[in-house]
């Protein structure tokens, strides 16, 4: 993808900006694809643990009504967290309210709106400034994000609930590598914030590689006050994970464990700093 230097905010430790807002409109087209291929009775089957096909789909209707009210309407109502309430428990809580308030629309009802209101969140990021200041990335570590962060992180929600949707139905993840080599590179933008609490000394590099076309190499150096993916590799890394496209996306978004992870991967180097990359979570969880 298309990359250009971040200005107008600086977080250099992110690495090289990624350009998602190309996808949007095919990743779009997918989704709607899915829903629509659908048989009555898999509306009904499990997509992720406590929700069915019809709950996810109505918490992306959700999603796409959020980002349009916050960032194109500029409007400011809406939840807000409890006192002393977590970032992902307001998150989960707010999902879930918005699911069970949407039990009562159809499928087909939520199939249109998803339709009609995620055309207009792919309009929004084709046209979005990537070096504004946007929504804080939490797994990253950047509050407030660059928006082509923020708004690669949004791709990566978008195209990981689809491929939740296919499993609930018994279909394998959607490889495409336009799709996947964005999402991989928006998740290993996790690892430095990963590796904030594991010391090492300065210049110590950790190289994660996932193979196949969708992949490729993320090396983060420690520099003394965080880890950074802004520096070149200099090709002794302390520590090497190499994954499978699959296996990377899911552990990323706690699909797998990271022991099962890492027993499937090929590791060599300092096992404390493998280990730490085996904790990489690139959702909010």
């Amino acid at each position: 993808m298309a990359s250009r230097p971040v200005t107008a905010l600086d977080l250099p430790w992110l690495g090289t900006p990624i350009d998602a807002r190309p996808l949007f409109a095919a990743e779009h087209a997918a989704l709607l694809a899915t829903l629509r291929a659908l048989e009555p009775a898999d509306w009904g089957r499990e997509a992720v643990p406590g929700w069915t096909v019809r709950d996810l789909a109505a918490h992306l209707v959700g999603d796409c009504y959020g980002r349009l009210a916050r960032d194109r309407d500029h409007h400011e109502g809406g939840p807000r967290p409890a006192p002393g309430e977590s970032l992902e428990a307001f998150i989960h809580r707010v999902n879930q309210e918005w699911v069970d308030a949407w039990a009562r629309v159809s499928p087909a009802a939520l199939t249109d709106t998803l339709d009609l209101v995620g055309a207009q969140v792919t309009r929004l990021f084709e046209t979005a400034d990537p070096d504004a200041a946007s929504l804080g990335v939490s797994w990253a570590g950047a509050d407030p994000a660059p928006m082509w962060l923020d708004c690669a992180r949004e791709f990566t929600e978008f195209w990981t609930h689809r491929q939740q949707l296919r499993h609930a139905v018994g279909r394998d993840s959607d490889s495409d590598p336009r799709f996947l080599g964005v999402v991989l590179d928006t998740f290993m933008r996790a690892l430095p914030h990963t590796l904030r609490h594991t010391e090492a000394p300065a210049g110590t590099q950790v190289q994660v590689r996932v193979d196949g076309p969708s992949g490729g190499a993320w090396t983060a150096t420690a520099t003394g006050d965080r880890w950074s993916l802004a520096l070149p590799d200099a090709g002794r890394p302390a520590a090497v994970v190499v994954l499978d496209a699959e296996a990377a996306w899911r552990l990323c978004t706690r699909g797998t464990s990271p022991a099962a992870a890492l027993a499937g991967a090929r590791t060599s180097g300092d096992r404390r700093l493998v280990e730490a990359v085996g904790r990489i979570v690139s959702v909010v969880h």
